[in-house]
């Protein structure tokens, strides 16, 4: 097995123990697709172990805060490295087989450097900011740590139409708050609160009725507000779909959107407490999904929306 194979190798097994939802969705792309998804989530992984400290036993190394900043400069360093700006660093972040395969995904995909700079500024955010005073604050950190992943996909799922990149990004910062709205006690127990001050305070939760897991009127107005919010991303991120013309690259989008969509139906029939029990798909929901998108044709997908200037002419 070379570097590369095995690389991929780990990437794959990672994958599927840290991310089920999508390890499945990606089972719907083919040869050199799949595995470059799974060596892009590979790589968003690590950098996420590294600010919050995991240690998996398979390359993540758990350092004090400024060690991981001198950790996260190294990603960068191997970034442009890869990007042929700058030589690579003697020592890397995490396994060399696993960033092998990783340069492979970029080099084959044509996948841009700035994605990947971006991710690394939301990492950065992570280490700086345990609080969001507004939603623009927030949506600034969800577009780096999950709205880029979008923009790195897009190529994988084989397009070049840039019309695709604002509603990959959607889809990327959609999935993000669905997160954060399932996982308000994980985040707290860090002492991270992802949800807007101000929107809080209009709505009149505190944080010590979080802390509590207080569910009552105004935690409810709350989260519906939030969901809605959510939602209207899903919808909008749906638009770029028709852009994808890798094979199962539709199904495999429209999939990834409608399982994490679907954890906003678990949180609304739990009556939004998302306090007692993480809100998740399971196996045979996402089976359902998987055969719905399978054998539904796309009726429902419009033309890839004209650019501003396309319309103007």
């Amino acid at each position: 097995m070379t570097p590369i194979d095995e690389g991929y190798a780990r990437a794959r097994v990672l994958t599927r123990q840290h991310s089920k939802s999508f390890y499945f969705a990606s089972l719907g792309l083919f040869g050199a697709r799949r595995r470059s998804a799974f060596a892009l989530y590979a790589f968003c992984r690590r950098l996420d172990d590294l600010v919050d400290g995991d240690n998996d036993g398979r390359g993540t190394v758990v350092a004090p805060e400024g060690d991981v900043r001198a950790r996260l400069e190294q990603c960068r360093q191997v970034v442009a490295a890869i990007y042929g700006r700058s030589p690579m660093p003697p020592v890397l972040p995490w396994n060399a087989t696993e960033l092998a395969a990783f340069r492979d995904t970029v080099e084959r995909a044509h996948i841009p450097e700035l994605p990947f700079q971006e991710l690394i500024n939301g990492m950065e955010m992570d280490l700086a900011k345990t609080r969001y005073a507004t939603f623009d604050e927030l949506a600034l950190y969800c577009h780096r740590v999950a709205g880029v992943v979008g923009l790195m996909m897009t190529p994988v799922l084989g397009s070049s139409d840039e019309r695709c990149l604002p509603y990959a990004a959607d889809l990327g910062v959609a999935m993000q708050l669905t997160n954060i709205l399932r996982d308000v006690k994980e985040d707290l127990a860090r002492g991270r609160v992802y949800l807007p001050a101000d929107e809080l305070a209009r709505f009149g939760v505190t944080e010590a009725a979080l802390a509590a897991g207080t569910v009552d009127e105004r935690w409810v107005a709350f989260m519906k507000f939030q969901i809605d919010r959510a939602r209207g991303l899903y919808e909008r991120a749906h638009l770029g779909v028709p852009g994808l013309a890798g094979f199962g690259s539709q199904r495999v989008a429209r999939l990834m959107g409608l399982t994490y969509g679907r954890i906003l139906n678990v949180i609304e029939s739990r009556g939004y407490d998302v306090f007692r029990s993480r809100a998740r798909v399971g196996l045979p929901g996402k089976l359902a999904l998987g055969l719905q998108v399978l054998f539904t044709p796309n009726p429902s997908l419009p033309a890839l929306p004209a650019t501003t200037t396309e319309r103007a002419s």
